[in-house]
């Protein structure tokens, strides 16, 4: 294949990546990438920077009671909350605003095809920059789990789920690697 075929492949993979949520400073480097290619690299000056989205919580529970309690809880953050019942809603979400997604607080028993594992492997994966909490009435092993998620025991307290929603609203997202 030649070379101008895959770049031209890849372009358009990361529209599609764009579209499911990939961070806009990634985007807005390609944007600029290819503006420059357009315009046969002459500089343009930089557009100011767009407004930033709103931070978003997402609380992945099939228990409508305990759902409702975590969705509840987090609203008294800055965080806006969005429910799901299952993994499968959730990526959903996440495709959609995967950029705008600081926390997802999942369970590890859901509604669906897909548990909160599976789910948690996929946001760790996809969507790194979200912090990830799982919980589980259960016990849970350690290599179950990404490395990068939170485990928190149920039943809950208040204070820890707070707590996380905090970290993932002021502690640095890590890098994009």
């Amino acid at each position: 294949m030649p070379l101008d075929r895959i770049g031209e492949t890849l372009a358009s993979f990361y529209d599609s990546l764009v579209a499911e949520g990939v961070p806009e400073h990634l985007a807005a480097l390609v944007r600029k990438v290819r503006q420059s290619e357009s315009d046969g690299d002459v500089a343009k000056p930089a557009a100011p920077p767009a407004p930033r989205a709103e931070r978003i919580a997402l609380v992945v529970e099939d228990n409508p009671q305990v759902r409702g309690l975590a969705e509840a809880l987090l609203e008294e953050t800055e965080l806006s909350v969005v429910g799901c019942d299952s993994a499968e809603a959730a990526l959903a979400v996440l495709q959609a605003r995967g950029g705008d997604v600081a926390l997802v607080f999942a369970d590890v028993r859901l509604a669906g095809e897909m548990d909160g594992l599976q789910l948690a492997h996929a946001v760790a994966t996809l969507w790194p920059r979200a912090r990830l909490v799982i919980t589980s009435g259960h016990c849970v092993g350690r290599p179950e789990i990404p490395p990068e998620a939170v485990f928190i025991q149920k039943p809950w307290r208040a204070f820890d789920v707070l707590l996380e929603a905090e970290r993932a609203v002021g502690e640095p997202a890590p890098p994009i690697l």
